[in-house]
């Protein structure tokens, strides 16, 4: 693996330097793959040696690197070594590269990459996720997709890394929007339709009561006091929004089901509204709450006054707010799970809550609030089906298995599946996460459905496509697991890119997990299939020039 050749690299610099190799390794950096012939493998650049010095006195980095690089030595690992402007590059012995990738491609499996020296020394740490996070009696919005799916990549990066991960899904199940929708389904809520078809009706019901309540202050009114018996403990209140939740669950699990999806806590802002108070409490008792002439209480984290600073932490009626409750929440996870990380993960417009939550928590005299992470996100613009603008993310799986299935039909070469629909589903909803995942999470992008199913060029599908046709080639040729192959049939400059952008890999993976951004990945793989996907005779390389090389009996297919 790269990590055994920048070992093997910097051993070598660290008698030069006088420095241990494992301050040296992360120096050490794979090439990304070139057109150009007899590339180098690795580079260091004379920059991160010499630290903080300063500009005046650093001398030239070209110099520098050639002064360093007079210092090595050729060795078995090394073939040769060469400078750059302010760079070190060192070529690996292409005979050892094939068989030491090779190799380690077929022990790891699965886990190539992960076993890593630039992973190595690293704590395990205890991580919680929190995402999703849908809003209860509504049906599951197309705005959560992306919370979904990023925080899905998150949770299984850090779970393929070590780490241990416990995935919460926090709930919107509490707040003056159930005082709004408890009196509206008092006026104009059915049962039979509630039994039916639960969150459709209890979303007109939320539109309906939304919509009189404009032009009706006693319906406002109602909803403050139906919160309040909420507040208090109300059992008849109680029971009717703990149906409501039920049956949003029972939906919202269907959902994550068809997105391959699974959660280890299902939690809700309902949890906290007893817990809550007591932060109300604290932060009185610490001399933190200030009441204002309206009733309500506030927190100012400015000290001084500063109107943008002052953050609303309780209603004038003595109700709680998502303040409270996220600081509640916060709290109440730190007793329970102690975990060393925990990652909200929302849209950007949540961005000033969270800088206000992790302060407050800091003002509050918790120091761990350094250990949390608020993953922001852009907005998804233009996703429409066929019918227009699309609000529910039911209507989004439908349209992709829709679509998927009738680019399926219309290529002559698709195979015939036993369960079409759900392959549709799937490759179709790989290919959404591609296009998703290829920018800056923070940057909004224009959705359309043309590039995603795209069959050619930089997608999903034809990502897909690339690994479907290595998974035949594997099964046609019978030489999928190679315990014996000949280096001298994988030297010509195909082969060798593919190897040198295998040895990037575990820089791929450390990047994301240092900002936790999916492109990296994403960017990774789309350069692999383009090098893959070149004339027959290289997308065999791995199959049939090793098979025959390594073999006295090659295989005869074709």
């Amino acid at each position: 693996m790269a990590c055994g050749f920048r070992r093997s690299i910097a051993s070598q610099l660290s008698r030069v330097l006088d420095l241990p190799p494992e301050n040296l390794i992360k120096s050490i950096s794979a090439i990304p793959i070139s057109k150009k012939e007899g590339v180098a493998d690795f580079q260091l650049a004379v920059d991160s040696l010499l630290g903080n010095r300063n500009d005046h006195s650093r001398p030239d980095n070209q110099v520098q690197a050639k002064r360093l690089a007079e210092k090595l030595k050729c060795d078995t690992v090394v073939s040769e070594i060469s400078t750059g402007p302010g760079t070190i590059n060192f070529k690996i012995n292409r005979e050892l590269l094939t068989k030491a990738v090779l190799q380690q491609v077929i022990e790891d499996g699965s886990k190539y990459g992960l076993k890593s020296e630039l992973f190595s020394g690293l704590p395990q740490k205890k991580v919680i996720v929190e995402f999703s996070s849908p809003n209860v009696a509504k049906k599951f919005h197309v705005g959560h997709l992306r919370s979904t799916i990023i925080g899905n990549f998150i949770a299984n990066l850090k779970e393929a890394l070590g780490h241990q991960v416990t995935r919460i899904n926090y709930l919107g199940d509490w707040g003056m929007q159930f005082g709004l929708l408890g009196t509206g389904f008092q006026l104009f809520g059915y049962e039979e339709k509630l039994e039916s078809n639960p969150l459709q009706h209890l979303f007109e019901v939320y539109v309906q009561v939304n919509k009189e309540a404009a032009d009706d202050k006693n319906i406002t009114k109602s909803a403050h006091e139906f919160f309040q018996r909420l507040e208090l403990g109300d059992m008849q209140a109680l029971s009717l929004w703990q149906r409501f939740r039920d049956l949003s669950v029972k939906e919202y699990s269907q959902i994550y089901k068809r997105l391959g999806i699974y959660f280890d806590e299902y939690s809700g802002e309902s949890f906290y509204r007893e817990k809550s108070q007591e932060v109300l409490k604290l932060l009185d008792s610490k001399g933190l709450l200030q009441k204002t002439v309206k009733g309500t209480a506030t927190v100012d984290l400015s000290g001084n006054g500063e109107p943008s600073s002052v953050c609303t932490v309780m209603r004038s009626d003595g109700t709680s707010l998502y303040m409270t409750r996220d600081l509640a929440a916060a709290i109440d996870r730190m007793d329970k799970y102690n975990f060393d990380t925990m990652i909200y993960v929302t849209d950007k417009g949540q961005q000033k809550h969270f800088q206000q939550l992790f302060q407050m928590l800091k003002i509050m005299g918790y120091d761990w609030a350094e250990r949390c992470q608020h993953v922001p996100f852009g907005v998804v613009q233009g996703m429409k089906t066929r019918r227009g603008d699309v609000t529910f993310l039911e209507d989004v799986l439908n349209e992709i298995r829709l679509r998927m299935l009738q680019n399926m039909a219309s290529i002559k070469t698709t195979k015939e599946l036993p369960n079409p629909q759900e392959t549709a589903e799937r490759v179709g909803l790989a290919a959404l996460i591609v296009q998703d995942f290829r920018g800056l999470l923070l940057s909004d992008y224009q959705f359309s459905w043309d590039r995603v199913f795209q069959s050619r060029g930089d997608t999903g599908v034809f990502l897909q496509y690339t690994h479907a046709r290595l998974h035949s080639l594997e099964e046609t040729f019978g030489c999928g697991y190679l315990n014996d192959f000949n280096t001298a049939c994988l030297q010509e400059p195909q082969s060798i890119s593919v190897l040198q952008h295998l040895l990037r890999f575990d820089e791929v993976l450390y990047r994301s997990s240092q900002d936790l951004q999916p492109r990296h990945i994403v960017s990774y793989l789309l350069t692999l299939r383009k090098l893959l996907l070149v004339p027959t005779v290289t997308l065999l390389f791995l199959f049939q020039s090793s098979c025959s090389c390594g073999t006295q009996n090659p295989p005869n297919k074709r």
